[in-house]
């Protein structure tokens, strides 16, 4: 059997960063999901802030650097994605959009891929619904039902609807990866029109 890689992908600015918390407790869970099921796989996990140069350059100038070329790879080569964002105005941050935007938009089509993000309280939980999955649903990938948010308080010893929360996202995001249902066409290249859906 093929080893599994899994791609993590975390926006998080600062050093230690809550951001960077959450992808390292969301890959764990999906290691020890991988592990009961006996299944080989690898980790990857890129810390966006260190390839922020990178990325505006190849912004202004169409072309990665290398190191930016291997993490690109390695993400849409990727059997799964685990992306996390910290909420910034009630959305993603730039760096995270910054490294999406310069992926091809047919590049993550069918992938399977876990949505996360931290702030500082539970209101600016709709940034899951609003911004991350309407951004993954644009570049065709699989966005799994359960998307995970951490603000402030759920972190502790007590936090465990967080633990909960986390264990139900790694095992869609194995079960996902498991059923291997990437497309080998692109299900968007014809699609129906209004007319003839009104007269179906």
């Amino acid at each position: 059997m093929t080893a599994r890689t899994i791609a993590v992908v975390t926006a998080g600015l600062t050093t230690p960063s809550s951001t960077r918390l959450l992808a390292d407790r969301l890959a764990a869970a999906v290691r020890d999901q991988l592990d009961g099921r006996g299944t080989e796989y690898r980790v990857e996990v890129f810390e966006l802030r260190e390839l922020a140069h990178d990325l505006t350059n190849n912004l202004l100038t169409g072309f990665p650097s290398p190191e930016l070329s291997r993490v690109l790879d390695t993400v849409v080569e990727a059997d799964g994605l685990i992306a996390v964002t910290p909420t910034f105005s009630a959305s993603y941050n730039g760096l995270f959009k910054m490294f999406f935007d310069v992926l091809d938009d047919q590049a993550l089509a069918g992938k399977p891929v876990l949505i996360a993000a931290t702030g500082g309280t539970e209101r600016h939980s709709l940034v899951l619904d609003f911004a991350l999955r309407p951004l993954f649903s644009y570049l065709k990938a699989i966005v799994l039902p359960t998307g995970v948010y951490a603000a402030s308080s759920d972190w502790g010893a007590g936090a465990t609807k967080l633990h909960a929360r986390i264990e139900r996202a790694a095992t869609e995001l194995v079960d996902a990866m498991s059923n291997d249902r990437r497309p080998t066409v692109d299900p968007y290249a014809n699609p129906v029109s209004f007319e003839d859906l009104l007269n179906s």
